[in-house]
């Protein structure tokens, strides 16, 4: 126990540290939301892995869907590392980058009011990311509580309500600059903290080889393969059509998530966009693909701690169990990597929550006259109010991690992906397309959610995003066109060298 509160003395000392050199940096909105848009590649591309892989992803999803498809989930990984950080630099970085510049946009929200010359856009989408990422946030915290409450025994009320507190402190002293060292810091630690804990955990299954086979001798519960032997140890798994839907939904995902795409915004210039571009996708790899390739040996961790009385299994309970069969000095280091990975993924909601509220919403709409002054101070106190309502939801989740992620990004990426990326390409998309766009992640995922006609909320998910994708070049095609002169002149920075 000493060894494991000293890490996290530590951990909190640097975290408020950052938070407290960071405040020169956090003078004035431009610097406050986006770092002066000059954060370099390294800390531009461990901001984007560390806000992407969390405890949602440790602790909830490595759990459940290795639990399910066995080492087949090392595809999501590989997916995550492909999809989610190599083609997302590639094709959404550069020209992210140069539009938001020249449109002036801080949020997400403020690059659609602009590029589509819509303040109505701007609005909706204001709305739709402040209220689905309060479910994504709460996840974090309840995946981050569950891991604390097996390490130290804190009830779980006190972890969720400490971790908020932390995490407000330092993003409202030193906004994005003190977010985006403190992701560094937190990823050095994810890099070497998930390479430990598979090497330890492999160790006491007998080695790489001993574990494997004694997953190949697991019988299969999936009624898909009649029982067999052998599959939860296969290249392609028990269910690999199901498990597509996983890769789709937590790769393409965050394409359209604000929090991501912001990175893109406050990066230097396009050499850092380069090096950014192979070290992210580097870092992706290997934590989230060892996340996976860990959870690929849940069955081999069987206990009653997995269950509930009825028999069914707590998802959110197998990577907590297999964890607490190490050494203290490695569930220190666990506690730790799991506590940087979310802690930097919460920071990153709550500076896009209060910025797209304060930038998006209140500013020209509800208040009129808003000096810089004012505009820090409402992202401050907004701030503390989304980490509120967000703690007060984890305290009392719905249902399991896993679902409230996939509720949240199915909405969010399903309503933006399509509009954002071919917004960056198309000259020809249309105000209604966009608003199409909207109406469809948002009904379908808020609908699927009480009807259940998709059985499976993450494969609802990947299904909205790619509705979208369809959606948004059709209805362009039969509605009115945006005026040429103006979008082509958007357009123009693009040609700059």
């Amino acid at each position: 126990m000493f060894t494991k509160v000293i890490f996290l003395v530590i951990f909190f000392a640097v975290m408020i540290g950052v938070g407290i050199y960071s405040r020169k940096h956090a003078t004035n909105v431009n610097d406050f939301v986006l770092g002066g848009r000059s954060v370099g590649p390294w800390l531009t591309a461990f901001a984007y892995g560390t806000s992407y892989f969390s405890a949602v992803v440790f602790v909830g999803y490595a759990g459940q869907f290795g639990y399910k498809y066995g080492l087949s989930a090392t595809w999501i990984g590989i997916g995550n590392a492909i999809i989610g950080s190599l083609l997302a630099w590639v094709i959404l970085g550069s020209r992210t980058r140069s539009m938001s510049k020249a449109l002036s946009a801080a949020t997400m929200p403020d690059f659609f009011g602009k590029r589509y010359d819509s303040n109505g856009l701007k609005i909706a989408a204001s709305a739709i990311s402040f209220i689905f990422l309060i479910p994504y946030t709460a996840s974090v915290y309840n995946g981050l509580s569950r891991l604390f409450g097996m390490a130290f025994d804190i009830p779980y009320a006190v972890c969720v309500i400490a971790m908020a507190a932390l995490t407000g402190i330092y993003v409202i002293m030193g906004g994005y600059m003190a977010t985006a060292i403190n992701d560094f810091i937190q990823g050095i630690i994810m890099l070497i903290g998930i390479v430990a804990v598979i090497m330890a955990v492999l160790n006491g299954q007998g080695g790489f080889y001993e574990a494997v086979r004694s997953l190949s001798e697991i019988e299969s519960d999936i009624p898909l393969t009649m029982g067999q032997k052998g599959v939860f140890a296969s290249f392609f798994g028990p269910d690999f059509p199901n498990l597509l839907g996983v890769v789709v939904l937590t790769s393409l995902g965050t394409w359209g998530l604000p929090q991501m795409v912001h990175k893109f915004y406050a990066i230097r210039d396009e050499k850092a966009i380069r090096y950014g571009t192979i070290i992210s996708t580097l870092f992706a790899m290997v934590v989230s693909g060892g996340c996976y390739y860990l959870g690929g040996f849940a069955r081999l961790f069987d206990t009653p701690a997995i269950y509930t009385e009825d028999g069914s299994i707590i998802y959110d309970a197998i990577i907590p169990s297999i964890l607490s069969t190490l050494p203290d000095l490695l569930i220190g280091i666990v506690i730790v990597l799991v506590l940087s990975a979310s802690m930097s993924t919460l920071s990153s909601l709550v500076l896009t929550s209060s910025s797209t509220l304060t930038l998006d919403l209140i500013m020209g709409n509800l208040i009129k006259d808003m000096d810089e002054k004012k505009q820090l101070l409402y992202m401050r106190i907004l701030l503390v109010f989304f980490i509120v309502i967000s703690v007060i939801i984890a305290l009392d989740p719905p249902t399991f991690i896993a679902q409230l992620m996939g509720i949240s990004w199915g909405a969010l990426a399903g309503a933006f992906l399509a509009p954002f990326m071919y917004g960056l390409y198309w000259k020809g998309v249309t105000k209604a397309a966009v608003w199409a766009s909207f109406a469809c992640g948002v009904l379908l995922t808020v609908s699927n959610m009480f009807l259940k006609f998709i059985a499976s909320p993450i494969n609802a998910g990947a299904i909205v995003m790619l509705a979208g994708l369809v959606i948004v070049p059709v209805v362009s095609l039969l509605t009115p066109k945006m005026e040429k002169g103006k979008v082509d002149k958007i357009f123009t920075c693009l040609e700059e060298k």
